[in-house]
């Protein structure tokens, strides 16, 4: 029973729309009817602006850093990790926003952060130079969760929960930004204009 309120908890947590809660409540505005339609930070700061943007952000990075938190906080006999890989579905798929929700980025980032707070700065600094060099947050995006996946590869060979959640992630991000994998061939993906 504490196996299912953990993963049921987990769940809810990850279906928290951020996006939908903080332009529906500050600005009166749907973020899924502007830009990419999707209820992410990159959206959010694309269709409200760097405040919001940066306040989705940091509440889907805590979705995911609370739900790894689960089973020390409810007791339950889980690996952290894996209770994590369904926070990320539930920010994919939100019950609480017709299942239409961001694209994993992240609440995957929380759940890193929660499990291994080094291991989530490296991959934020990889996003970052990455974003530096391209101008692209999609690639730089897809760039960070692969190399945090090579990473983990590399230096935690023994723990294969993290090794396949990372993978896991990793398949998330790039199946949830296959049209900007197509914008980016057609050169029409917006660059970030502020780095």
């Amino acid at each position: 029973m504490l196996t299912f309120i953990t993963i049921l908890s987990a769940y809810l947590i990850g279906s928290i729309p951020s996006g939908l809660i903080i332009g529906k409540t500050f600005y009166n505005i749907d973020i899924r009817e502007h830009g990419s339609k999707n209820l992410g930070g990159t959206n959010t700061f694309r269709t409200l602006g760097v405040k919001a943007g940066l306040t989705v952000t940091i509440m889907d990075i805590l979705k995911g850093t609370l739900a790894t938190s689960l089973p020390f906080l409810l007791g339950a006999d889980m690996n952290e990790m894996l209770v994590g890989v369904i926070a990320v579905i539930g920010h994919m798929f939100p019950i609480f926003a017709n299942f239409r929700g961001g694209k994993a980025v992240a609440t995957s980032a929380g759940v890193i952060l929660g499990y291994e707070p080094l291991f989530f700065v490296i991959a934020v600094i990889i996003f970052f130079i990455s974003l530096y060099i391209s101008k692209y947050v999609s690639l730089s995006s897809m760039i960070a969760s692969l190399l945090a996946f090579i990473y983990s590869l590399v230096f935690h060979t023994d723990d294969w929960p993290l090794i396949t959640v990372i993978g896991l992630f990793t398949i998330f991000i790039f199946y949830r930004h296959r049209a900007n994998i197509k914008r980016i061939i057609d050169k029409t993906e917006p660059k970030v204009k502020w780095l």
